[in-house]
């Protein structure tokens, strides 16, 4: 037996979400063998757009009972049925969450009249029920609503059944089979070619822009996990609603898996994504000559058209850089801003400043130190991290050249990394980012054997 739903809702998503109506249709595959339906009183004020689509005010819902108190009849018609639904997952993560918080746990197979149509009925514009329907010459009464909005969907899956004739029905019902837990607008040969090996995939819309950009060391595994738990969350049910289509990009590690992820958002700037979507280096450190003709070292916000000596994300970093560089090259604490009070000049004070700040010490002297503090900070190592690759022909590489990263990718095994000049050609070129080098110095730190360090000669 099928039991045929439709729900009316507050919003999107079921965490934070409630239910206006329920309807539900037994179907016995022929006919209709029961009916319930009722207004459900959502506990919470209806947007007024939800109340402009479906007609459904608060005024409506005021008299009509709370879902615990139609629970028990729900679940008792539900749990022993195929839960069927035109994108099956919205209407199940609502009524499953609103069952659990009622004390009834609710576990069905499920279909999806989306990803059935899709199959059995190919070739169509849309397959939103609306246009599904007339494609198929099936009149909806009372649109946005959950009995006519049932009604539709069952007469829908009844020609389902009546041309279904490679068996799609019963295949998605098997055990093995993921239909019921992708989006209803991903075709499953998109899932199927998910690797079991480190990459990123990429969650496109219907018009194919990237809206997610994910990473993980096995494809299909973490896809998988999108849209496989019983999460009520806003993201899952964004996915469910807009993702369209799945690709990947094989990588041969999971830190160039990483690195990609990072790269691929900062560029792409994908709607779904929060996490790294901001201006990691905040801050700069800045060289500039006093009317006295001192060379000044400076924290300041980054700027455009402005070039900074070394940039960072947090404040307290740069403070610990600058007073490194004070230490190391004799610099004035004054001069550099880390003493902003008319006292006594701590440096000279502890023997290290030779009295820039009071014009003891002559301009050129002190700024030859200067430049070479600021040289220090750009004078970073240039190195490969060379791993296993996507074949036993070929090595991974990540190229970083005088502490930048520069690209990566995949180098013939028989080739020798002797220059970094001569294997550029096999690399793709990505911008670089705070997150990025962070992840690259972490890792050579914790793995130094992979790391293949260039003479500065050789750069």
């Amino acid at each position: 037996m099928y039991a045929i739903v439709d729900i009316e809702t507050t919003g999107a998503y079921a965490a934070a979400n409630s239910i206006t109506e329920i309807s539900i249709h037994v179907f016995d595959g022929e006919k209709v063998t029961q009916k319930f339906e009722t207004l459900i009183n959502p506990g919470q004020p209806i947007p007024n757009y939800i109340s402009a689509m479906t007609g459904i005010t608060d005024k409506m819902v005021a008299k009509a009972p709370a879902f615990e108190e139609v629970a028990q009849k729900i679940h008792a018609i539900l749990h022993d049925k195929i839960f069927i639904a035109h994108n099956v997952s919205f209407d199940y993560s609502f009524i499953k969450g609103h069952l659990r918080e009622a004390g009834f746990e609710l576990n069905c197979k499920k279909l999806c009249t989306v990803r059935l149509s899709r199959k059995i009925f190919p070739g169509f514009t849309s397959y939103s029920l609306g246009k599904l329907c007339d494609s198929l010459g099936i009149i909806i009464n009372d649109r946005h609503r959950a009995g006519g909005d049932t009604e539709a969907t069952t007469k829908i899956f009844q020609l389902l059944l009546q041309n279904d004739k490679e068996d799609h029905i019963r295949k998605s019902l098997q055990r093995n089979s993921k239909e019921w837990i992708l989006p209803p607008n991903v075709p499953k040969e998109h899932f199927d070619k998910l690797p079991y090996t480190p990459g990123v995939y990429y969650f496109h819309n219907e018009k194919g822009k990237i809206v997610y950009v994910g990473k993980a060391n096995n494809v299909r595994y973490r896809v998988n996990s999108h849209f496989s738990n019983n999460s009520e969350s806003r993201q899952k049910q964004n996915f469910m609603r807009h993702v369209h289509a799945i690709s990947h990009q094989d990588c041969a590690t999971e830190l160039m898996a990483c690195i990609l992820e990072s790269a691929e958002i900062k560029k792409r700037w994908p709607i779904f994504n929060s996490s790294q979507k901001r201006w990691e280096d905040v801050y700069g450190i800045f060289q500039y000559e006093d009317q006295s003709g001192y060379m000044r070292l400076a924290i300041e916000k980054n700027r455009k058209r402005l070039n900074p000596v070394f940039t960072f994300h947090y404040l307290v970093d740069g403070h610990a850089i600058i007073r490194k560089l004070i230490k190391d090259f004799k610099l004035c604490p004054k001069l550099c801003f880390m003493q902003k009070d008319e006292g006594k000049c701590e440096g000279i004070a502890e023997g290290y400043c030779s009295g820039a700040c009071e014009k003891k010490e002559k301009a050129d002297a002190y700024n030859k130190r200067v430049k070479k503090a600021c040289d220090s900070l750009r004078s970073q190592p240039s190195f490969a991290i060379v791993d296993k690759g996507l074949t036993n022909d070929d090595r991974s590489c990540i190229l970083v050249l005088d502490g930048q990263f520069y690209g990566m990718g995949y180098i013939p095994a028989d080739v020798q990394i002797v220059n970094p000049e001569e294997i550029k050609d096999h690399m793709t070129q990505y911008r670089e980012n705070s997150f990025i080098r962070n992840l690259i110095n972490g890792y050579v730190a914790r793995f130094p054997s992979k790391t293949l360090l260039f003479e500065k000669e050789t750069v």
